[in-house]
């Protein structure tokens, strides 16, 4: 009976299946990024974030654990050194999956598998987005801050607005007084003091 197995066979036998996702976590933990079926990914996904979860804890133990599910030294060394360092506080989550068009050949939905810390183009966003400032031209806003700035905001806006009404009217007015006729022109000038 099968009761409570829920992976993918992928359509392989089971040592198939076991080779070729080792194959693509050495190929993941190498390369950061590689691209995939999207069926392929979910398994990989499940396959390879325990075996990141125990690089994060560098023994001899865990080492011949991983070990023995991918089969390949360099992996096995980059995956301790380089990868777990980046992980080391994440407390899980360590891939990414990113739904691409599907395949030419037989239509299969294709995706992009790759370690989260290893994305620049998500970093750079945040980065960005962090250096704007508003267009009053204030400082930059601490993120902590950003609440109590946008309870404050509103309040300097209807202030603004309110600031902004007489000199409107200020400026209707004006051209009714200069359409004033040559005779009061004459008797402005004589109640002004002359000095």
């Amino acid at each position: 009976m099968r009761h409570g197995k829920k992976h993918n066979h992928l359509g392989r036998t089971t040592s198939h299946r076991k080779a070729m996702l080792a194959n693509m976590a050495s190929s993941l933990i190498k390369h950061k990024r590689i691209s995939t079926t999207l069926a392929k990914a979910k398994a990989l996904r499940v396959y390879v974030e325990p075996l990141i979860t125990k690089s994060k804890n560098d023994t001899t133990h865990s080492r011949r654990i991983v070990f023995s599910y991918l089969q390949d030294k360099e992996t096995v060394t980059e995956l301790f050194r380089d990868v777990a360092a980046k992980v080391a506080n994440r407390p899980g989550g360590y891939t990414r999956i990113i739904k691409l068009n599907n395949r030419l050949g037989d239509n299969a939905e294709m995706a992009l598998i790759e370690l989260v810390d290893y994305n620049e183009v998500y970093g750079q966003d945040a980065a960005a987005a962090d250096k704007k400032t508003t267009r009053r031209g204030r400082s930059k806003v601490k993120k902590a801050d950003a609440p109590a700035a946008e309870a404050k905001a509103p309040k300097a806006e209807a202030v603004v607005e309110e600031e902004a009404a007489p000199a409107v009217e200020a400026v209707e007015e004006a051209p009714e007084t200069e359409e004033a006729t040559p005779e009061e022109v004459p008797a402005a000038e004589e109640k002004a003091p002359k000095s």
